[in-house]
């Protein structure tokens, strides 16, 4: 560890998070840092591989341009590319509910109840899958989902394709955006993914506090933090792993609905391995404050609500993750934990609606 090198540099750029500091690429080493081998201190060396990249990767064929971005913010927030003409991206996706509906369940087409809990958009960027069950890797391969579910959206591509090629601002936009490239269904899903890249958290009062600022979190945050990193302990970070806090799996919970007839099978959907049976994607905790109800049935209402059940060990204790094990924690353990989460809010960014084009 004597070799660990602190690599902070750069300039200063706008995001949901807020204004941040811009990070030179983490430490090769960042990944193999043990949580046992981590000093508890802020801005020590062996906490820097819990900072994400100021920006998330984008495909070759998708680099973010200032035009791809505006015309992605337009689709996003139009309810005109929903069948009904009633619906948007941010219909289910609101940014002042945590980029969430903050429903149990999502509502699709005709205020159909959903299946599962509606996923944030948070962070999505640096995910490399993508969905509860993992069925879409991009953010391009994921954005026409929605759009084309007769659950959800329920729209069509013809009638899509026709509205924005006979919509002269549209038109513009695309043009400015995607020059001499047609217009398809597969360039509105990359202005829509380009767009959703910019959904950032990185400047939450943990990231400051391991940047250096020691007084960005109080102590019951520090003792939480060390639980949640604590294999005999919270054992949270197993999965909830740096630097976004989710290892980008799938995992059996133990959840009261895989009890019930028929359950959701999640992930065993697209992968029909045994251990899959009942498992979903491990979500950001960033800004976890602001994207309750929780779990993909979203069945916990509360923070305190999760921490009861990993604290009993699930419900339903058939074909549960390996990693899930009932935690020997205090109430006041807990609600350390707790505290830490709370530290994973960034401040409050508003979000301006765009200007639709009309005709």
């Amino acid at each position: 560890m004597n070799d660990i090198k602190k690599t902070l540099s750069g300039w200063c750029v706008a995001g949901f998070a807020g204004i941040y500091c811009m990070m030179s690429a983490l430490p090769l080493f960042a990944s193999t840092v043990l949580d046992g081998q981590m000093v508890f201190k802020a801005g020590h060396a062996s906490l820097q591989h819990w900072l994400l990249p100021v920006t998330p990767e984008s495909p070759d064929d998708n680099q973010p341009t200032a035009a791809r971005i505006a015309l992605g913010k337009q689709l996003f927030f139009d309810p005109r590319l929903s069948g009904d003409s009633n619906m948007s991206c941010a219909s289910c996706h609101h940014p002042s509910l945590g980029w969430g509906d903050a429903l149990p369940t999502g509502r699709g087409a005709k205020s159909e109840m959903l299946a599962r809990a509606t996923p944030t958009v948070i962070n999505t960027g640096y995910n490399p899958i993508q969905m509860w069950d993992g069925r879409k890797k991009t953010l391009e391969e994921q954005a026409l989902g929605p759009i084309t579910a007769k659950q959800e959206m329920n729209m069509d591509l013809t009638v899509l394709l026709d509205f924005l090629k006979t919509n002269t601002g549209y038109q513009q936009a695309f043009a400015d955006a995607y020059a001499g490239q047609p217009l398809t269904p597969e360039l509105v899903a990359k202005a829509i993914a380009s767009y959703e890249r910019t959904v950032i958290s990185r400047n939450s009062d943990f990231d400051r506090w391991v940047q250096g600022d020691s007084k960005a979190m109080n102590a019951q945050q520090v003792r939480g933090f060390k639980l949640f990193v604590d294999p005999n302990k919270g054992n949270c970070s197993v999965c909830h792993s740096a630097p976004n806090f989710t290892d980008n799996g799938f995992h059996n919970l133990g959840l009261a609905s895989f009890g019930e007839e028929n359950p959701d099978l999640g992930r065993y959907s697209e992968k029909p391995i045994r251990m899959m049976k009942g498992a979903f994607k491990t979500p950001t905790l960033r800004e976890i404050t602001r994207t309750a109800p929780y779990f993909h049935d979203g069945s916990a209402k509360t923070l305190d609500a999760v921490m009861t059940h990993y604290i009993v060990g699930g419900v339903v204790k058939t074909n549960v993750s390996p990693n899930l094990k009932a935690l020997t924690l205090t109430a006041q353990e807990s609600a350390d934990i707790v505290a830490f989460l709370q530290a994973l809010e960034s401040p409050f960014v508003e979000v301006t609606l765009p200007q639709l084009p009309l005709h």
